[in-house]
């Protein structure tokens, strides 16, 4: 199989990766600008190098099958990586430090802002892009190459085969509310009180999705009162400061929003805590230069928050 990869030329990738979109010979000839006939033998030639059927022919298009499937998977991100590299060239050779694009969860923002700081103290010419959701896009985003390293947590057992993972903090966790919500005054003993408010949840399956459900389900209770689900915690903000809504966060979101006055953290003792997340980045792969740079400071700061804790 590696003499066969070996005999895939950049054409044949940009060719799959055309007619995984288009699933059609005659439209992909045209993206590339060649007859439909030259399309139908390109075709021929990929299966014949891979000994392998990769799309069924229809009557109306083709259809990838579970190979092709896996093919244009691998296709899509030789193509993201090239695209990567020729960016990246570019602004070495311009002159500039290079570009880097990091996922993160909300949770990690209090530890990614210190190191962004930082970077940006060290590199001020290194572009940074910075893209919050929750770890289970992260993680198909890095597989994908559209990020550089995550800062999330696992949600799969596939996921180890795929990806190394280096720990960087525990989280705790915090009930928050408007900040004249009317439990903001007192202690909240009985945790089944919570549950007849309405509340902000993450989408499952996310790891703090989970936490808040078993934390209910200790207490054989469900959220009663209206629930909403999303994994931006930018939206979470703005809805709980015009509702009476609860929600689950990271409490160094909680802290820090409730020192800026926009949010009261709710006397509350809660059983659980959230599971460790830490730094994923493609397994036996080096990173770039502007890459390590970035874990470096990431590590640093890291170390300095768990000395804290």
């Amino acid at each position: 199989m590696t003499s066969a990869l070996g005999r895939l030329r950049f054409r044949h990738l940009q060719f799959l990766d055309i007619l995984g979109q288009t699933r059609n010979l005659r439209l992909a000839s045209e993206w590339m600008h060649i007859t439909q006939p030259a399309a139908t033998k390109m075709l021929m030639e990929i299966e014949s190098i891979l000994n392998a059927r990769l799309f069924d022919r229809l009557s109306r298009g083709v259809a990838p099958n579970e190979l092709g499937l896996f093919t244009l998977h691998y296709a899509s991100g030789a193509l993201e990586g090239h695209r990567k590299f020729a960016r990246e060239f570019d602004t070495l050779r311009q002159g500039g430090a290079g570009h880097l694009t990091i996922g993160a969860i909300s949770g990690s923002a209090h530890l990614l802002m210190s190191t962004v700081s930082e970077v940006q103290r060290l590199r001020p010419l290194l572009v940074l892009k910075m893209l919050e959701q929750s770890s289970d896009q992260l993680a198909l985003w890095l597989a994908e190459r559209k990020i550089d390293l995550m800062i999330g947590r696992f949600t799969s057992s596939e996921q180890q085969a795929q990806f190394r993972y280096e720990r960087l903090s525990a989280e705790p966790l915090q009930v928050v509310g408007r900040l004249d919500h009317p439990l903001r005054s007192r202690r909240i003993q009985d945790l089944t009180e919570l549950a007849r408010w309405p509340w902000i949840l993450y989408p499952s399956p996310t790891a703090l999705r989970r936490v808040t459900d078993d934390i209910f389900n200790s207490i054989g209770l469900t959220p009663t009162s209206g629930v909403v689900e999303t994994p931006s915690f930018w939206f979470s903000l703005e809805l709980l400061q015009t509702t009476q809504m609860l929600s689950l966060q990271p409490a160094s979101l909680a802290e820090e929003y409730a020192r800026k006055g926009l949010l009261t953290r709710i006397q509350v003792e809660l059983p659980d805590r959230m599971p460790d997340y830490g730094l994923i980045t493609h397994l036996g792969e080096s990173l770039s230069p502007s890459a390590q740079a970035f874990v470096s400071v990431l590590r640093e700061k890291a170390g300095v928050a768990m000395a804290e804790d």
